[in-house]
């Protein structure tokens, strides 16, 4: 008799949805700036070291999809924390143009990637067309100094990080209680 496997996914989502929030919550301007520092040990340890360990358990899966997507994002949280503590180390300098033409690589990457969730349910794809939008405007903010344009991501990765955040939730509820308790809605068509 096989034993039920667990599905890693819930985990990384809100482990995403954890760091996001915080993230945006700084970018916001809703908690000071001078306490910024908090959101690299959280992208250290729980956005990054977790989600590559779900990666790696979605690999043992067979899910290809959660593989790449939990380790990539996992990955950006690392790098994210290395740039900002080399970059307060004085090792690399932050160039917005460039730190914004990297959030953009990442927005293209996050769009095929919400093309393939369209064949999973509705809330991972609002998940990932969320965050594509939000790597896209924090991109473009960071390359015109658009203030404006900062917020408007800051918003949406915000939303982002609700959606995973409930898209975390729903399937741990669903699981335990062994029936949809809370909808994820139907694969897009």
């Amino acid at each position: 008799m096989s034993q039920k496997q667990a599905s890693p996914a819930p985990l990384g989502l809100a482990a995403f949805a954890m760091t996001t929030t915080a993230l945006s919550l700084f970018i916001l301007g809703l908690l000071p700036a001078e306490g910024i520092g908090v959101v690299i040990p959280l992208a250290v340890a729980y956005g990054g070291i977790i989600q590559v360990l779900v990666g790696y358990w979605e690999w043992k899966s067979g899910n290809t999809f959660g593989l790449v997507a939990f380790t990539s994002y996992g990955a950006f949280w690392l790098y994210y924390a290395m740039l900002n503590l080399f970059a307060g180390w004085g090792f690399v300098s932050l160039h917005p143009a460039a730190a914004g033409a990297v959030l953009i690589l990442w927005g293209f990457f996050t769009f095929y990637l919400w093309i393939a969730s369209l064949k999973t349910n509705l809330t991972t794809s609002l998940v990932f067309l969320f965050l594509w939008l939000a790597f896209l405007l924090l991109g473009l903010g960071d390359i015109t100094g658009s203030r404006i344009i900062i917020m408007s991501g800051g918003t949406i990765a915000l939303i982002t990080a609700v959606a995973a955040w409930y898209n975390s939730l729903a399937i741990v509820i669903n699981e335990t209680y062994g029936k949809v308790v809370i909808p994820l809605g139907k694969a897009p068509k």
